[in-house]
């Protein structure tokens, strides 16, 4: 698991670590572990050509060290004095294994930056806050090369570059980006993971990320956020023993689909039988209900308005262990009081899509004690809370948890990186598997089903969709490239594997491939557990 921890809970480990330890010797265990992934993203290191943006502070000490250790192994290191003062011992070393320190007023340093193979941002550590100023925005803009939208369009103009401990410009403890920022292809972090790592816009600026162990862990406590892994989601996820059944496998409730959006009820079923679930019971209408019948016949169904008022077939359909409210269900006064019906039982209750637009209309619809899970995107979250929907997209953290705090429920937002904000507070767990190609109608209905089914397996809330959004991802994948990275890389996202992780990667899917690929993607993280 990625645990991650805030500045100030990283600066109390620090202090209670270096009362221990010699000085400096933290900065030369974070310098050696710098210097090794540069030697390994070179290849080779005597001749390669790198600049280290240094500055003031522990950051620029850093990388100047590491600099001076590739120097030392032959690499041509140029390191650039960013303000009016660098870290002098970090600078002397340097100098002494042969590499040079200028400034940022160098007229030549378009061209140094422009012919290097590796660039490390030294420029600003955890406490940095807003976008960079001058001259460090300047600096910045050197690493980019010109009309690249993000470090993936490069295309190998200019240096690879290492972002040393978060990119500058990154909001650590929220991963908000409030102006101009690095954009690294590797963040080599110290430590413990920071939350802006893990969560967008911040985690779109740090490429791919490198622990390097400094001695911390004994002095850390419960993390802010966490990322699970492909082993913590096959660990999850059960094995139905020899004298299992499909009740005991979990029975899964749907509210879903209606005369006018048929497709919903069919991908909500699919994502909850691909993810596990021993039986699905849909409750939808006639037209819905026939197309689930072709595409799911194993699927019970009960009919919206065959002899029963609304919200009366809940009780008919049969009994649950959870139930996915919402998809294409419509926002009539009937769907209400079928969402109503749902909500006032004492199960797991997943609410999406046109649900979460009932909720939006009438918050006392969550007022129960029973575990509850929203799965909004950025527009839906922004009605239930009654904010921008670009400042939700842009502090994604911050309103994921105001809404579980405010609704009482466990809030998935979905986006580029998915954030689990739990109902009662504690670490939010944060999904980095997903992929751009699932911006297509009808996978948040997949993703419906799926968690729904681990509701109903007995995941806890926060769990449950965790996984779900982890699985979703790695599926997405799977679809999209044709074939899982080998050993599940994308779950990893270490340098081996990058590559196929790559966000863009592959060719256009429809919410229907995300299901068929779905057993490969459990079968996939289950390998990784045992």
């Amino acid at each position: 698991m990625k645990r991650a921890h805030d500045v100030a809970t990283v600066r109390a480990a620090e202090r209670a670590l270096m009362a221990t330890v010699p000085p400096g010797a933290l900065m030369q265990r974070a310098a050696a572990g710098l210097a090794s992934v540069c030697a390994a993203l070179a290849g080779k290191v005597y001749g390669t050509r790198i600049v280290v943006l240094a500055g003031s502070g522990d950051n620029g000490g850093d990388a100047l060290y590491a600099g001076a250790r590739l120097a030392r192994r032959g690499a041509c290191v140029v390191a650039v004095a960013a303000g009016s003062r660098v870290h002098e011992q970090g600078a002397a070393a340097l100098r002494a294994a042969g590499g040079r320190v200028t400034g940022a007023d160098d007229p030549d340093l378009p061209a140094v930056i422009a012919a290097a193979d590796l660039a490390l941002d030294g420029l600003l550590g955890i406490g940095g806050h807003g976008g960079l100023r001058e001259p460090y925005s300047t600096l910045s803009g050197l690493l980019e090369p010109a009309g690249a939208g993000d470090r993936s369009d490069r295309q190998g103009a200019g240096p690879s570059v290492v972002a040393v401990d978060l990119p500058s410009g990154i909001d650590a403890d929220t991963g908000v980006v409030d102006g101009p920022a690095v954009r690294a292809d590797v963040t080599v972090t110290f430590g413990t993971w920071k939350p802006g790592l893990l969560i967008d816009p911040g985690a779109g600026h740090a490429g791919v990320v490198e622990l390097v162990d400094i001695g911390l862990g004994p002095y850390l406590p419960a993390p802010a956020a966490a990322g699970f892994q492909a082993a913590d989601v096959g660990a999850l996820l059960r094995q139905p023993p020899t004298e299992s059944d499909k009740y005991r496998r979990g029975v899964l409730g749907v509210l879903a689909g209606s005369e006018r959006f048929t497709g919903a009820a069919a991908l909500a079923v699919g994502g909850a039988l691909r993810g596990g679930a021993g039986m699905v019971r849909l409750v939808s209408a006639e037209p819905a209900v026939a197309v689930v019948r072709q595409h799911w016949p194993e699927a019970l169904t009960m009919v919206t308005g065959d002899g029963l008022r609304a919200g009366h077939e809940v009780e008919a359909a049969g009994r649950v262990q959870a139930w996915v409210a919402g998809p294409g269900m419509g926002t009539d006064e009937a769907a209400r009081n079928r969402l109503a019906a749902v909500l006032g039982t004492d199960l797991p209750v997943l609410v999406d899509a046109d649900g979460l637009s009932l909720v939006a209309q009438e918050r006392g619809l969550l007022a129960r004690a029973a575990p509850t899970l929203l799965t909004p995107h950025a527009g839906e979250l922004a009605r239930l809370l009654g904010a921008d929907p670009a400042a939700v997209t842009a502090r994604r953290l911050e309103h994921a948890r105001a809404a579980a705090a405010e609704l009482g429920a466990t809030v998935l937002l979905k986006g580029s990186t998915t954030v689990v904000a739990p109902a009662g507070g504690g670490a939010v767990l944060v999904n980095s598997t997903g992929t751009s190609w699932l911006a297509t109608a009808g996978t948040g209905d997949v993703l419906s089903g799926l968690a729904g089914a681990l509701l109903a397996q007995g995941l806890a809330v926060t769990e449950a969709a965790a996984a779900a959004a982890f699985l979703h991802g790695i599926a997405a994948r799977q679809a999209a490239a044709g074939a899982l990275p080998a050993g599940v890389a994308a779950a990893g996202l270490t340098l081996a594997g990058a590559g196929p992780a790559g966000m863009g990667a592959g060719s256009p899917i429809a919410a229907g491939d995300v299901i068929t690929a779905l057993p490969d993607a459990i079968r996939g993280v289950r390998e990784r557990a045992d």
